[in-house]
């Protein structure tokens, strides 16, 4: 058939009747297109795809115990072109079966000889090395047919109910349970303790906490004893206040009124009675001219003039008084303790005359 021919992603296209490269039987095309003649050329695919394998091979071990061995190849056709060519040459016709079977062949025998070189604890100890040897051993042969193995997995071994594994496991599972119960009763134990331990900080959070309200009450209870007293409290102090600043206005007003009384009473007492003294003073240095210039007249005559002149003496003093600005303090009382005084004062003026006179005459006789 003409026509322009494309093989898939995953496929080889083999073009046979005509030359080809390296000495190949056919052409063999990867990811492109070609030209194809009728009648002269012809096409045919070879799948790239992936493949497996299942095989189930009953060994025997160094020991000549029976195993019954399971595994799974993963291989596919290689992508050079003598890899292409080979396997073309022997599962082109039935490819999937082909290679399947003849993989699974190749596996089982490598397989049987390696399990034979070991014993039943190595198998199971060391069952990749195993896998690996035989995948070793397998790839000469699996590259002669054109087939690259991707991976080589065993699934299972099996004694076939030998109980040789299982005795061979035994003492591992007894250490396991051994252990799992050690595990177990630690974690118990560790449980129980968390358990204690967090019984015990509860414990200790509900004291802690009790604690804490307590004097978080008792700090309410002094705030609320404190603020029920700050009121009688500042009330008294305002009140202390307001007497001290009364006491201090009684005291000023007490030192302003003598000042007052110093100003009005005092010292215009204390000037009447300097004027009066002087007034008397001269008086009696009138009297005393007059009684020098009488000195030969009969002493009962100028006693008798003294005796006139003292109402006038007093009337004065009287009127020297009136004019003063006096303050009374005891009443009726009072008025009498300042005529008798003015009184006491005109008879101190006259008997002071008096004697002035006296001492004159006397010495006018020496």
């Amino acid at each position: 058939m003409l026509g322009y021919h494309v093989p898939d992603p995953d496929e080889a296209m083999l073009v046979s009747g005509g030359k080809s490269r390296d000495n190949a039987p056919f052409k063999v095309i990867i990811g492109r297109g070609a030209w194809v003649v009728p009648l002269f050329r012809k096409v045919r695919y070879l799948s790239l795809a992936m493949f497996e394998s299942e095989i189930k091979e009953r060994c025997v071990t160094k020991q000549a115990i029976q195993l019954d061995v399971r595994a799974v190849i993963a291989f596919k056709v290689a992508n050079d072109t003598q890899s292409i060519v080979n396997a073309a040459q022997r599962f082109l016709s039935e490819q999937e079966r082909e290679m399947s079977v003849l993989t699974g062949r190749i596996f089982s025998g490598h397989l049987r000889s390696i399990v034979g070189s070991m014993t039943v604890e190595e198998i199971i100890r060391e069952r990749q090395k195993l896998a690996d040897e035989v995948l070793v051993a397998s790839k000469v042969e699996m590259s002669n047919i054109g087939l690259w193995v991707d991976s080589f997995q065993i699934q299972s071994i099996d004694d076939g109910n030998l109980g040789y594994i299982a005795a061979l496991a035994a003492p591992h599972n007894a250490a396991v349970q051994r252990d799992a119960q050690i595990a177990q009763s630690q974690a118990a134990q560790a449980a129980a303790q968390a358990e204690q331990e967090s019984q015990r900080r509860q414990a200790e959070y509900q004291r802690e906490t009790a604690i804490l309200r307590a004097q978080y009450q008792r700090d309410i209870d002094k705030a609320n004893a404190e603020a029920a007293q700050a009121g009688p409290l500042a009330e008294a102090m305002a009140l202390q206040e307001v007497l001290t600043a009364q006491a201090d206005q009684a005291r000023k007003e007490a030192e302003l009124r003598e000042q007052q009384l110093q100003a009005e009473v005092v010292k215009p007492a204390q000037a009447e009675a300097d004027r009066v003294r002087i007034l008397a003073e001269a008086e009696a240095d009138r009297t005393r001219i007059q009684a020098a210039a009488a000195a030969s007249n009969n002493r009962i005559a100028l006693d008798q003039l003294l005796i006139e002149q003292l109402p006038e003496i007093v009337r004065q003093a009287s009127n020297g008084l009136a004019n003063a600005n006096l303050t009374v303090l005891n009443g009726p009382d009072g008025v009498s303790e300042l005529v008798n005084g003015m009184v006491g004062q005109g008879l101190t003026v006259f008997h002071s005359l008096q004697k002035a006179l006296s001492s004159d005459d006397g010495e006018n006789a020496s």
